[in-house]
């Protein structure tokens, strides 16, 4: 059945939360802001090992080499001025706030909850899982990736919730319509996705969330979310490429 990947991907991230929500209860602020470094931390690493396997290749002499950086250059480049254009941080966090007063917190309960929100929902939204996942579950109804990522996403959802509340249960909400959204589309946009676009989107991502991790750890605002538009300008740019093939020399 396709869709059943990004299915079990939300009830992950539900019952993650839910026993996150159950530690919160007896975390004191010193042990949250701990937790919160960790998170950081690992999402930090995450995100430079995903940029490095993309970018750092090893020659047959054993030499290393770069590829693609003047395209992660351009993508994000272009991507964020994209995005701060149509201000997509500023959407998401009118979103948690708007799901926040429809349930009526008091100040307390609420006082992390669009920041949860928005960040988990980058956290589960980028990167090449998601993607792939959602294309192999539409294509040949392959949820095996989605699984994986189902996995890696309920267990930072604990994290998260323990640390942030109640906002990272509604990271389900964006979850569902992006990956469900790449699936119910896989067919008319498979073709535009070789393995380099792909290969070249997770780079992009993969810088995304070293910026994410970058703000947990030293609780600073890079707006991530403005950048969103920058993982899909490799599509673009392979686009271009075909109908001139002299801008091939972005991939350098």
């Amino acid at each position: 059945m396709p869709g059943i990947g990004t299915i079990v991907n939300v009830a992950a991230v539900l019952i993650g939360a839910s026993v996150g929500l159950l530690l919160k209860g007896g975390l004191k602020p010193r042990f949250e802001q701990t937790v919160m470094g960790a998170i950081g931390l690992c999402t930090f690493f995450i995100g430079i090992s995903g940029a490095i396997t993309e970018m750092i290749s090893v020659a047959d002499d054993g030499s290393l080499s770069s590829s693609y950086v003047m395209l992660m250059i351009l993508s994000l480049a272009i991507g964020s001025l994209i995005g701060e254009g149509l201000n997509i941080e500023r959407g998401l966090e009118r979103l948690g706030e708007w799901c926040r007063r429809k349930l009526r917190f008091k100040s307390d309960a609420g006082a992390h909850f669009v920041e949860g929100f928005v960040s988990s929902s980058l956290l589960f939204c980028v990167g090449a899982m998601a993607i792939v996942g959602s294309l192999e579950d539409g294509l040949s109804h392959d949820p095996t990736t989605l699984y994986a990522k189902s996995i890696m996403d309920g267990i930072s959802s604990v994290i998260f919730a323990a640390s942030l509340g109640i906002g990272v249960y509604f990271s389900c909400l964006p979850l569902l319509v992006y990956q469900g959204g790449i699936t119910l589309l896989a067919g008319a946009i498979r073709p535009y996705l070789t393995d380099l676009v792909i290969s070249q989107m997770s780079l992009v991502g993969s810088v995304l969330i070293f910026a994410l991790g970058f703000n947990l750890m030293f609780n600073k605002k890079v707006k991530v979310a403005n950048m969103l538009p920058a993982m899909f300008m490799p599509i673009l740019f392979d686009l271009l490429v075909r109908w001139i093939p002299g801008l091939a020399m972005i991939y350098g």
